[in-house]
């Protein structure tokens, strides 16, 4: 089964710009180094899926024409990766349906203070409607197309009327989640995912051994570089590098990068072959 994705944002949680500088890197006139926060969506199996829904979602979602997610799969809590959450009310008005959210336990736990909102009741008018559904990383899941979840009525001075889902066939897809550490003694624990040959993972600094039978056989994977050098909570390059190395797939993408790496050309001529700086816009295909 072939998956599609396509790189929303491959910046850094500042972005590329970052407010307020002015290097080489954020003054580059060279569109590939102009990076919104990281995120990626997929289609797969004729269901569309985003990963991560960070600050810049809305922009993402309007230069890229999505208009239809049948879920979220989020990678960890951090604000660059679920800030723009909010912005999905929009769908429920206009597809009538939830959205379905699907993450760890305890990123669930995070947005229930993050949009507390979005979770109380009686509901707040227009709040973002959402199914969540936990994951963990050690078994492959199921994502479902939300044309078979309940049905939204919107009534205004009301807010939804809500109605039992239609009697349809199944449609769903499996995705294997990839379990990493963005840093392991803080206990930040995130999920990479696999659709088919195209696995997408981000702000990891340790992979479990076991973790990479997983990524066999793979045709495009991605990792997270934020600098050449030793970073605390993200691979250094080298790091990037040696985990392509070991996955073995025919190409390999670098995303969550900063303006502490070279701009797109002059980082893309030190790369080695098959290893290549994402960008925004980017559109993978296997």
């Amino acid at each position: 089964m072939k998956a599609k994705l396509t790189f929303l944002g491959t910046g850094t949680s500042s972005g590329i710009p970052m407010l307020g500088c002015g290097c080489g890197v954020c003054g580059s006139s060279d569109p590939r180094d102009r990076r919104l926060r990281s995120s990626v969506f997929v289609e797969y199996g004729g269901l569309s899926v985003l990963v991560d829904c960070g600050p810049d979602f809305r922009m993402q979602a309007v230069r890229a024409g999505i208009t239809h997610i049948d879920g979220i799969l989020l990678t960890h809590n951090h604000m660059d990766h679920v800030g723009g959450l909010d912005d999905t009310r929009a769908l429920n008005v206009c597809e009538g349906h939830p959205i379905n959210i699907y993450c760890e336990r305890y990123v669930e736990e995070s947005l229930r203070h993050m949009y507390g909102y979005a979770f109380e009741e009686p509901r707040y008018q227009g709040a973002p409607e959402w199914h969540m559904h936990t994951i963990d990383g050690d078994h492959p899941f199921k994502v479902y197309s939300n044309e078979m979840d309940e049905i939204l009525k919107w009534e205004k001075g009301f807010g939804y009327h809500h109605f039992p889902a239609p009697d349809i066939p199944e449609k769903s897809v499996e995705v294997v989640p990839v379990h990493g550490w963005h840093l392991k003694e803080k206990g930040i624990s995130v999920l990479g995912y696999r659709f088919g040959n195209i696995a997408y993972l981000t702000d990891m600094n340790l992979i479990e051994d076991e973790e990479f039978e997983k990524l066999k056989g793979l045709d495009a994977v991605t990792i997270n570089c934020v600098k050449v050098g030793y970073h605390h909570s993200h691979f250094s390059l080298q790091e990037c590098l040696d985990f392509f190395e070991r996955v073995g797939a025919r190409e390999s993408y670098i995303t969550h990068l900063s303006h502490l790496l070279p701009p797109y050309r002059e980082f893309a001529r030190m790369l080695p072959d098959g290893v290549f700086p994402a960008y925004d816009g980017l559109v993978l295909e296997y």
